[in-house]
This record gives structure tokens, sequence and C-alpha cells, in this order.
């Protein structure tokens, strides 16, 4: 028995001699106890938790170099390599993990649409199903603060800037050519379909050093990483029709759409006041492979091809027989992106887009041909340093060769080249110094071969959490772009044109409701002049023009006060005057409405099993030239209105009747007028109205799906 006793207590001598005591206290940076935390050493089972006080004792058989970590929610995990004797009276300090929810977020001039971002006030979703946008992204998005509604063109239009003055990127690479090919006073639309995006950032000024030759705006458009299902989409519309299909094998996906329209029936029907020799007729078709890699990489490779072809009569007060114009266009988009994790943290993305468009076009006899050819290649480094300090930079080259050839009967053949390359570099650091304040700072540099400039260009964006729903964000930066085709083509000795941002922005959000208000000002330098109506190879061009555009943003959503409706309101006050092109002195140009306004209303009705929705556009009177005046741009139209409708019906799960009318109670609106060259006997020019081709466009279709779970439809692409 004595022997017995002596063994164990030998025993437990040795165990005890063998055990080292760990102990100390964790707090937060202001010394507060944190309580409950997990304390710990890595690859054991040695460990306890923090009391009321935050200190916290345990006991280990571990000896030599151990890896000690604390965790908790909210905070960054701890870790600490050191000897467990020397683990005594430790004094933990975390700090507030700035990633975890409820953290400030970098938002200053963008928009987001996705699931994916904190300071998300639009889904894909909302986007495409959004009356009057006909399942165009870029209509939807002029629902948003800061766009100004130029219906006669399509395009966008952000805080005084024209619509060359934004650029839209598919994964982080540039698209060259966006809109389909178009006349004066017809509006285009995105070439894109929007099933093929998970999400979108619109950034209307103060955008990341990452992006630049855009002075007012960029658009991301993010395609889908990998399909939830295979599927097959038909749709049948009184304009045309279409067809998508998505499969899956292993760590591969392809997705592949085509589209049909033909407008000729539907005009055959509705009156148009546009004289149509040959319709608007397009055939466009998109597909997309993904493969994912067992490192977690992923290889996006997408690829657009559409044509394009009408022919009308346009009226012309200076010629009463009118002027015949004819365009055919064909576009080819090839776009492959790759991004992976690294070891480290570090990731990686890059990729390359390349872009063939060529224009066939007659006026009155004259044959106009011209083929740009464009391309982008991108690379980007991200390292995380910590959860605090995050940096990336990159590099980037743009190729653009441009031709055309111009045959004027009866006077001679015009040939015009020129090649516009530019290499960029860029770096840019997220700095959050805790989960309410944050810093974002970068710096672009560019060199351009064709104008042999070099300019470097400051961005920066800082944000303040004010409570736990609501922040404020300040930013500011400088852009620059190259002229526009139409001017290269006849000078290359200019410099680019240059805007400054400088952006406030509140932003609050609970409980499905999000209320924005963004404050801005914008100066512009160096705009494109001349002394012709036009660019013409005769024309005296320089860099006098300047400007400035200033404004107020204000955005209201609410899904949450009344059951199944969702709504948004944009209001936007904009004051802009600019002297460029062939403008006499600074003046508001006629894409610039003082006031814009547009509610949007969806409303799902249980028991008809239909979506509907309405958009209310409202944009003040828009500037105009009257040569009867001494003042330039002295006039100003009508105001705009419209009414758009929609209605979705679900048949069944996955087939959907769709109705859609634009401008369903017929306002009269006119865009702006057109005056004669040369006076008439009284000494007065005289003018004629610009107005839409119709005053209402009409979609009937039918959308069928069919897919695994039999319970996918298309009211995301409505």
């Amino acid at each position: 028995m004595k022997l017995k006793l002596t063994i164990l207590l030998l025993i437990f001598f040795y165990y005890a001699s063998g055990q080292t005591n760990v102990s100390g206290k964790v707090t937060d940076k202001k010394g507060i106890p944190i309580i409950g935390a997990n304390v710990y050493l890595d690859g054991t089972y040695d460990g306890s938790s923090s009391d009321d006080k935050g200190a916290f004792s345990f006991t280990t058989t571990e000896t030599g170099q151990q890896t000690f970590i604390v965790s908790f929610l909210s905070f960054e995990t701890y870790t600490l390599q050191l000897d467990v004797s020397e683990m005594k009276n430790l004094n933990i300090e975390l700090k507030e993990d700035v990633n975890s929810l409820g953290s400030v977020v970098l938002n200053a001039g963008s928009f987001s649409a996705g699931d994916n971002s904190k300071a998300s006030v639009l889904t894909p979703l909302d986007i495409v199903t959004t009356a009057g946008s006909a399942g165009d992204y870029i209509a939807a998005l002029q629902t948003l603060p800061g766009t100004s509604n130029a219906a006669e063109d399509g395009r966008l239009f952000v805080r005084g800037g024209d619509a060359n003055e934004t650029n839209i990127y598919i994964d982080g690479l540039r698209v060259f050519q966006p809109f389909l090919a178009t006349t004066n006073n017809i509006p285009t639309r995105g070439r894109f379909s929007p099933f093929l995006f998970k999400g979108t950032n619109f950034s209307t000024g103060g955008y990341s050093a990452e992006f630049g030759d855009a002075l007012s705006s960029v658009l991301q458009l993010n395609t889908i990483d990998e399909p939830d299902q295979e599927k097959t989409d038909l749709q049948f519309i009184n304009v045309g029709l279409g067809g998508g299909n998505t499969q899956k094998w292993g760590n591969n996906s392809l997705s592949v759409n085509a589209f049909y329209i033909n407008l000729k029936p539907y005009q055959g029907i509705v009156e148009q006041r546009l004289n149509w020799i040959s319709p608007y007729e397009s055939l466009s078709g998109e597909t997309v492979y993904r493969h994912k890699f067992s490192n977690d990489g992923l290889l996006k490779i997408y690829g657009g091809l559409n044509y394009a072809d009408f022919e009308l009569i346009q009226e012309d007060i200076n010629r009463p027989e009118g002027i015949n114009f004819g365009l055919k266009n064909r576009n080819l988009y090839l776009n492959a992106s790759y991004k992976s994790d690294l070891k480290n943290d570090w990731d990686i993305t890059t990729g390359a887009s390349f872009a063939n468009d060529i224009n066939d076009i007659k006026i009155d006899g004259a044959n106009i041909d011209d083929t740009e050819n464009s391309a982008h290649l991108k690379v980007k480094l991200r390292k995380r340093f910590s959860n605090q300090f995050k940096l990336s930079f990159g590099a980037e080259q743009f190729l653009n060769t441009f031709s055309e050839k111009a045959e004027i009967p009866d006077i001679d053949t015009f040939n015009t080249t020129y090649d516009n390359h530019s290499t960029a570099v860029f770096t840019e650091a997220n700095i959050f110094f805790s989960k309410k304040l944050a810093l974002q700072i970068g710096v672009r540099g560019v060199h351009n071969t064709l104008l042999k400039y070099t300019k470097v260009s400051p961005r920066t964006s800082l944000a303040y959490k004010t409570s736990s729903k609501s922040q404020i964000s300040l930013a500011y930066g400088d852009f620059y772009q190259v002229p526009q085709p139409e001017v290269l083509k006849y000078n290359s000795t200019l410099e680019p044109q240059k805007a400054s941002h400088y952006i406030l922005n509140y932003l609050y959000q609970n409980n499905g409701r999000t209320f924005r208000a963004e404050g801005y000002y914008k100066s512009y330098e160096s705009l494109v002049k001349f002394d012709t109506e036009i660019p013409e190879f005769d024309s005296n061009f320089n860099n006098n023009g300047d400007g400035y555009a200033a404004g107020l943003d204000v955005f209201w959503r609410d899904n949450k006060s009344i059951k199944n409706l969702d709504y948004w309101v944009s209001y936007s006050y904009l004051d802009t005057e600019r002297n460029y092109r062939n403008y006499p002195n600074r003046a508001t140009p006629n894409f610039a409405a003082k006031h814009n306004l547009s509610l949007v209303t969806k409303y799902w009705i249980q028991d008809w099993k239909s979506l509907i929705s309405t958009t209310y556009n409202f944009t003040s009177g828009r500037p105009y030239n009257d040569p009867n005046e001494s003042i330039f741009q002295n006039q100003k139209t009508r105001t705009f209105n419209a009414i758009n409708f929609s209605w979705a019906y679900l048949i069944s799960q996955q087939k959907i009747l769709y109705f859609s009318v634009s401008n369903a109670l017929d306002f009269n609106n006119v865009f702006n007028y057109q005056y004669s060259n040369t006076p008439d006997a009284n000494g007065n020019f005289s003018r004629r109205a610009i107005r839409p081709n119709a005053d209402q466009f009409f979609i009937l279709g039918f959308f069928w799906t069919i897919s695994d779970n039999k319970t996918d439809n298309q009211l995301d692409n409505l």
C-alpha cells in the first residue's frame, strides 16, 4: 500500500513539475475587459476563456516555442509566438475587425448593385425589372441620381458630363463600343444581355485609381462566377426572339445566348415619325466559358458578336427632301480574365479584352467606312498585410488603331488613320483605422504615345461611421481623358481634357430602408474647342475650353413599410456650364437639365401571380440655342414627363407573359429644336422640333425557362 502511494505521489509531482501556468488579461484598445474571449495554444487542447474582468489562466504541459491565440467575435484574432515559460501576466489588446458586419465602407461617388456589397442600394434584379428599361441595364441606371435623362440618346450622361465621359468595364476590362450603333436622335441601348451579370458598380464620380480615361463616370459590370444549375431560357417578343442555354460539367460551365430583332413588323403597325427605308434589324450572340482551378483560381472567357443594319430619311429643316442615311455595323468583343488567391495573403487579377468595330455609313451618296481595333491588357496584384491595411497595384496597356475612308462623289476621297496607345500604372491603399474610420488613397500615372503626354492623377476617399446605421464620406480625384475619335482623326497635338471631383456623401441604411445624399463639385480644364459646326479637316482645334458642374443627388428606397411594395425615389439638382466644342462662351449644354426626378415602384400581387412595375420620369426644361435671340443657349424646352408601365404575369412558375408600355399617358415631349441655317425674308430663323420617333413603345412577350430545379424564371431579365 505504501509503495502504491509513493508511486502516485511521484507521478503527481512529475506532472506538476512539468506544467506551466499561462495567464493574462484581454481588453480592447480602450482598456475595457473582453468577457468570454477564447484563449488557447494552437494545436493543443490547452486553453480557457476570459472572465468578467478579462482575466484568464490555464496550465499546459507544452514546452518551448508555442503559438498563443486569442479570438473573439467582431475582433481580429490575436496571435503570439513565444516560449511557454514567458507566457505569464500577458496583456492582450484586441483590435476591432474592420471587415465585420457594421463597419464603415468607402462608397462616395458610387452605387453598388449586388448582394455582396455592404453599401448596395440596388440588386441586379432591381435593375432589369424597372419599368421602361426593356431589359436594358443602362436605361435602368438612368433612374439613379446623378444621371440626366437624354431620352433621344440612350447613353449615360452623368453630373454635367456628356456621354463620352463615361467608360464601361466587364470584369475589370474596358469595353470600347458598349452601345449599339445608331444615328442622331434615335436612342441606343447597351450591347450586353443583363442575365450574364451578377452585379454592377456605377461610379458617378471620384472613382478608384484603378480606372482612367473618363472625365465623369465608370460603370463596372461583373459576370457570374459560377452558374448554380443548367437551364435554358427562351424569349418571344413582338420585335424579335432569343434564347440561351447554360451547361455545367466538372469545374467548367458554358453560357450561350442569342437574340434577333426586326422592327419592320412593329413599325408597320405603330405609326412612326421617321421615314424608314429599311427598319432597324440586328443579330447578336454572346458566350461565357468558365473554368475553376484546384487552387481556387477562376478563368472566364467572354465573347460577343453583334450585327446591325438600317436605312432611313432623316428630317432636316435645311433639306426639304431630307437626308438619306444608312448604317451597317459589325462589332466583335472578346474578354478573358483570371483571378486567384496566392500565398501569404496575395491575390492576382489579370486579363485582356479586344474589340473590332466596323461601320459602313452612307449619307446622300457619300460612303464612309471606318474600322477601329482596340485592346486592353491588365494585371493587378493585391496584398492583405492585415485587416487594417491592404495594398493593390498594377499596370495596363491600351492599344487603339483607327482608320477611315470617306468617298464623296464629285469631290474627293479622304483617308484618315491614327494609332492611339497608352500605358498606365496605378497603386491604391485601403487603410482602416477602426470600424468607424477608413481611408483609401491612390495614384495613377499614364503615358500616351499619340499626344505625347504623361499625367499623374491623385485619388483619395475618406469614410466615417457616425452611428450603427449611418456614415459620411469624402472623395477627391483628378481625371484625364483623350479627345474623341472625331477630333483625333484630324488633330493629334492636343492635350488631354481634365476634370477634378470633390464629393461629400451621407448614407443611412436600416431594415430595408436606404437614404443617400451626395453633394459634389466638378471642375473642367483643357476641354477641346473648334471653330466649325462639327470637327472637320480644316477646323482649328485648341484646349482652351473649361467649365464646372455642381449639384446635389438624393436617393430614398423603402421595401419594408408596405407589404409586397418596393419603391425608390431619385432626385438630382444640377448647375453646370461649359465652354467647349464650338460654343462662343460658357453655357449649359442641351443634355443637362437642372432638375431630374424618378419614382420607381414594384408591387407583387400574390392572387394575380403578377409583378406590376411603374416608373415616372420628370426632367425640367433643357436649354437650347435660338439664333433669333442674341444670348447663346438662351431658351429651354418644355418639361419632360413619362410614365412607364410593365406587367409580368406568371402563367406557371417558369412561364411568364409580359407587357410593357413606355410613356403610357402619351406626354408630348420635345428634346431640342433645329433651326434653319439662313433667315427668312423677315430676318427670322425657322425651326423644327426634335421629338421621339414614336411617343410610345409597346412590348408584348412570352418568356419560358427550363431548369433543373423547375423554379427559376426570367423576372430578372424583364
